[in-house]
């Protein structure tokens, strides 16, 4: 509350002014405590008109004070002017004022500051102006206003474009924790979506213009490559579809009739469960009848629950006579394009003759003792074997990458035969992953591998001490009564461990960071296809040439500011940089100025992104509401 009616006068004092206090009670009781108004009412009465060339035509209008009209303005006030709580000027009341004031006198300084509650958020104005957009809110603007109604220690998304439920204890997302400030967080007024920046790839300067803001081309060539094998069909393959499995490809097709690993010929094929949709491997036993269901239920019964980096996971077993015969099939996930280690190592040249065309490096030798022991470490954990360690059933999928594939089937086939312990088995796999890490050494089968130790003594000239007395451990048999285990033979290669765990935990770097760039990119992609159902759009909801009227008018001349762009010889601007940057910021909606301006030059607009977001989200809203598949990918 002001005291006596002050306008904007150039030369108008407060002492001329008439107390309000005199007009309303007929006196003031801060007359004699410091009230600097005019008490007098026939003093200066002249001097309350002043001359019109002081008023401004925009000033409002003045009614003068005069002692004549003093009664015609009692007459004109409420009923209720009585009951007015007296008027206080500033810096007058005291301390002892305020005490001897009765409880009725108005007191600004006991009036508390006002603390909304118990509103309705959704229908929160942003200055002065509601949300028209129901469901894409401008989380900038709104974040201000509502967060006093934000739980203390609530959870809450703040990009979320919908902040209707932000009160609700289903809507968490941003752990209210020591490290952040008392009160709503309020997010940053920049560009949001920053590329991570941890690994850096040794690239030219000509090659970041465009490689900075995707994957590396090796790598996404590769996933391209898996993602062509995954969906690769063979039509007239002559193979049947089995009850719930269907498009099988056969995936070796270089493989003989060999029943040296399992007893039965062998085939792998690639197949999709009609039921889920994903792809697995399944692996055929040629012949095989089954004669006890137990071998599957007891067998399959513990397998399942071995999850394992280095070992492929099997789901399902079952038997079928599709194929014209009585098969046993074991599926396993698929790893397209994965080679076994036989068919990377181990070239063959003519008849039983295999020779690799260059020594394996020790350090690649070295992963994949790392990635075996981890494997067998999991495996004899549960008390189980692997008994299958051969190098055409260890598949390579990507980086050195390897994996056990064929852990199980032997469970299966021998559960009636079997009369060795599961210790021993697990000493004879000991004693295989020796031989296999010697025939890789040796460009030599394991089945060749007919003088151990003379292939000890040759490992040494090509190798370290350290990986032959590795090899030579677990190729050696165990004392009598002192059974060796998976253990021990960590704790003898440790040191090579931590450096291969070091090496996973650089490329998972690596990964992540390629990730984190696709992830901005594929926010780009979704605002750009949100943008493009927009401009050019004919008719919507009965009116012509919708997208050529009111904000999808500026959005398209904005998708030419982006999309369109020539340098001053009229040439095409094919900046990347320039898009994914104008997309980014009018996804984070910042208030950088822009100027957009139509093809015939006649039109300028002079906006920020956050007004443009707002005019994005308001028109994509109406598109969404004449539609009846929803809106795709509203939540970013």
């Amino acid at each position: 509350m002001t005291c006596g009616a002050r306008l904007a006068l150039p030369d108008l004092r407060v002492e001329d002014t008439l107390c309000r206090n005199i007009l309303i009670y007929g006196n003031c009781r801060y007359e004699d405590q410091g009230c600097t108004f005019n008490h007098d009412q026939n003093k200066n009465s002249s001097q309350s008109e002043f001359p019109k060339k002081a008023f401004n035509v925009d000033s409002p209008s003045f009614t003068p004070s005069s002692q004549a009209q003093g009664a015609a303005k009692k007459s004109t006030l409420s009923s209720q002017a009585a009951n007015a709580a007296p008027f206080t000027p500033r810096g007058v009341g005291t301390p002892n004022l305020q005490q001897t004031a009765e409880a009725s006198v108005f007191n600004p300084a006991a009036i508390r500051e006002f603390t909304p509650q118990n509103y309705d958020i959704a229908n929160t104005a942003t200055n002065g102006v509601p949300q028209e957009n129901g469901i894409f809110n401008d989380p900038f603007t709104t974040l201000g206003s509502i967060g006093a109604a934000l739980p203390a220690a609530g959870q809450y998304n703040l990009y979320a474009s919908d902040h209707s439920a932000l009160a609700t204890p289903g809507a968490q997302f941003y752990p209210q924790h020591g490290t952040y400030p008392a009160g709503p967080l309020q997010p940053p007024n920049y560009h949001l979506y920053q590329p991570y920046d941890t690994y850096r790839q040794d690239l030219q300067p000509w090659q970041r213009a465009t490689y900075d803001f995707f994957m590396p081309a090796k790598m996404r060539e590769e996933l391209q490559k898996k993602m062509f094998a995954t969906q690769q069909v063979m039509p007239n393959s002559g193979l049947p579809q089995l009850e719930r499995w269907h498009s099988l490809f056969p995936l070796d097709t270089h493989n003989r009739k060999n029943t040296s690993s399992f007893g039965y010929p062998s085939w792998v094929y690639k197949a999709q469960n009609s039921r889920t949709g994903r792809y697995y491997a399944l692996r055929r036993l040629e012949g095989y009848r089954l004669t006890n269901e137990k071998a599957i239920l007891t067998v399959m019964k513990e397998w399942k629950k071995i999850r394992s980096a280095n070992i492929v996971t099997v789901h399902e077993v079952f038997t079928t006579r599709e194929f014209g015969d009585s098969s046993l099939i074991f599926a396993f996930d698929y790893h397209p394009l994965s080679k076994t280690l036989q068919e990377s190592h181990l070239q063959p040249v003519h008849g039983n003759r295999y020779r690799a065309p260059s020594s394996v490096p020790e350090n690649v030798i070295w992963g994949y003792i790392c990635q075996i022991t981890n494997a067998l470490k999991t495996i004899h954990s549960s008390k189980l074997a692997a008994r299958c360690l051969e190098p055409s059933k260890i598949i390579i999928s990507d980086n050195n990458r390897i994996r056990l594939s064929a852990c199980s089937i032997l469970d299966v086939v021998q559960f009636e035969s079997n009369t060795k312990s599961v210790q021993e088995l697990q000493q004879e796999d000991l004693v295989k992953f020796g031989k296999l890490i010697l025939s890789l050494t040796t460009n030599t089968l394991p089945a060749h591998l007919n003088n151990i130790p003379a292939a000890l003594e040759s490992l040494g000239a090509k190798y370290s001490a350290n990986l032959k007395d590795a090899v030579a451990w677990l190729v050696t048999p165990p004392n009598p009564g002192e059974p060796k285990s998976i253990e021990h033979f960590i704790s003898g290669i440790a040191t090579h461990m931590t450096t291969f765990f070091d090496l996973a935990l650089q490329d998972n770097d690596e990964k992540q960071f390629h990730l984190a760039r696709e992830l901005e990119n594929g926010r780009a992609a979704r605002i750009m296809m949100k943008l493009m159902t927009i401009v050019e759009r004919g008719e919507l909801g009965g009116a012509q040439a919708w997208s050529e009227t009111g904000d999808r008018y500026q959005l398209k001349l904005f998708r030419d500011y982006v999309f369109h762009r020539v340098d001053a010889d009229g040439k095409p601007n094919l900046s990347i940089g320039h898009m994914l940057s104008c997309l980014n910021k009018l996804d984070a909606a910042i208030d950088e100025m822009v100027v957009l301006t139509s093809r015939d030059n006649e039109t300028v607009f002079v906006l920020t992104y956050r007004e443009l977001k707002q005019m994005f989200d308001r028109a994509f809203n109406e598109l969404v509401k004449h539609s009846k598949t929803g809106a795709p990918g509203a939540n970013n």
